[in-house]
């Protein structure tokens, strides 16, 4: 399969995305996100008084801020191929079959998988430098690569 898959890009002329750009793109998306989310809680925020109450208040919202990472990765991803962060590193991800845009239902599981990769030590972030296609967790689930634009 990862022949299979390298053949289809050589054809292609299409290269993967280095390491060091999607972790780039990765920790823009992450301070993009993390901005939004005090953006809107600001007045809880401006009312917190010592590190303990923000941190409390940041757990009290977790799950909201991880729909808010799932919708935005999955929203991004079927509508560009590429979340902010992604657009800034000149990278895109594409599906393995169509190397096109992921479509709702592939872009929707990559954006699941990616937030229950990070719950789980960022394993499956760790999994992606390993693997020779740079695949992630939520690459392979997807069925997805992350490519040069």
């Amino acid at each position: 399969m990862q022949e299979e898959i390298e053949n289809i890009l050589h054809r292609e002329d299409i290269t993967l995305a280095p390491t060091k750009k999607r972790a780039m793109a990765f920790f823009i998306d992450e301070m993009l996100l993390s901005f939004l989310l005090i953006f809107a809680l600001w007045d809880s925020f401006s009312q917190a008084k010592t590190m303990e109450a923000m941190i409390n208040l940041t757990n009290s919202f977790v799950l909201e801020y991880m729909m808010m990472k799932i919708i935005y990765q999955a929203f991004f991803v079927m509508q560009y191929g590429a979340t902010i962060g992604k657009i800034a590193m000149k990278i895109r991800v594409v599906e393995i079959k169509t190397l096109d845009n992921p479509n709702v239902i592939s872009s929707l599981n990559r954006a699941i998988f990616r937030v229950i990769s990070e719950m789980l030590f960022y394993l499956g972030f760790l999994w992606g430098m390993m693997d020779p296609l740079r695949r992630t967790w939520h690459d392979f689930t997807a069925k997805t690569l992350v490519v040069n634009a």
